[in-house]
């Protein structure tokens, strides 16, 4: 059995990909996982209470700036996968000593502790390369515009350092999850048509690339998988044929919201100034494939918003 540690595993990603794990090991020909999730519930959130009954889950309510406890625990762990983090340049700005204990300090704690037999997976996230007009791949220098992506480009570096792990640069993730999040560019774009029925874009040609919140769970287990081949190297994670502008995907979004109102403002900057077309040709080298279309969280994204468009959206976002 591989035990696993997913620090911040109660989170958009983390609810997602624990969930993920446990059902890859109910399956006979396939390696069987423990998972214990290290989460503060800094959100209230609830999202792993359906797991509770699994006897291959374990939840430890801890915050994973206590390195003196992150230390001991990880020892006892195959697998170490750090979702735990201040996400996004917004809510890192709001405090950057926490952003980068929780971004930065905790990473180089677990590469510190890590042995040479344990398994290290980072997510790490495509803000790193800022803007640029060429085709981004592994090789394309960092461009941190937000501290955000100064404290992930840190964390990545100190892991390639080390020799030991794999960082994996994530595409803006889309999709439903246990901890839902509508402050992401596709999940909000789909919200603002259902809930406002209109959306002013400002830099409407700025392109990004974008991955389902799903693909980005099988990614991980991808990794686990396939770690001697990948140790000690960062890859690109995103759906090469979604290198979309910010108005080509609402577009795409009012294919299905017939009418939703798109307007655009020439005048106004986004906060956000990342531009750039991304290739995910070499993680897609070895083997990996999305399952997971915009169309498909689109219309995923539709129905999930019916159970959750009456709540209080601050329950559904990190900002």
């Amino acid at each position: 059995m591989n035990k696993v540690l997913i620090t911040g595993g109660a989170g958009y990603l983390g609810s997602t990909l624990t969930q993920h794990l446990l059902d890859n090991g109910k399956l006979s020909f396939r390696n069987v996982y423990r998972v214990d999730v290290m989460d503060n519930l800094m959100y209230e959130q609830t999202s792993l209470l359906h797991l509770c009954s699994d006897e291959r889950f374990r939840f430890i309510n801890h915050d994973v700036t206590d390195f003196k406890f992150l230390k001991k625990l990880i020892s006892a762990y195959d697998v170490i996968i750090p979702l735990a983090a201040i996400v996004g340049g917004p809510a890192c700005d709001k405090n950057k000593e926490l952003a980068t204990k929780v971004n930065f300090e905790q990473i180089k704690c677990i590469v510190d502790n890590l042995r040479d037999d344990q398994k290290l997976i980072m997510p790490n996230t495509n803000s790193q390369y800022g803007s640029s007009k060429e085709i981004i791949t592994e090789d394309s220098p960092f461009n941190p515009l937000s501290h955000y992506a100064i404290t992930k480009c840190d964390a990545e570096d100190y892991i390639m350092n080390s020799g030991n792990g794999v960082c994996l640069r994530l595409a803006t993730v889309f999709g439903s999850s246990p901890r839902m999040r509508t402050d992401l560019l596709v999940n909000d774009f789909v919200h603002k048509a259902l809930v406002d029925g209109y959306i002013v874009l400002f830099e409407s040609h700025f392109k990004r690339n974008y991955i389902h919140v799903k693909d980005i769970a099988n990614t991980f287990l991808f990794c686990i998988e396939n770690y001697d081949k990948m140790k000690g190297d960062v890859f690109n994670v995103g759906l090469s044929d979604a290198n979309l502008s910010k108005l080509e995907l609402a577009e795409t979004v009012k294919k299905y919201i017939h009418n939703f109102v798109i307007k655009e403002d020439d005048h106004k900057t986004d906060f956000d100034n990342r531009d750039y077309i991304v290739s995910n040709e070499k993680l897609e080298s070895l083997g990996w494939k999305p399952k997971y279309t915009i169309d498909d969280g689109v219309n995923e994204l539709i129905y999930a918003y019916q159970m959750i468009i009456k709540h209080n959206n601050r329950n559904f976002t990190n900002l």
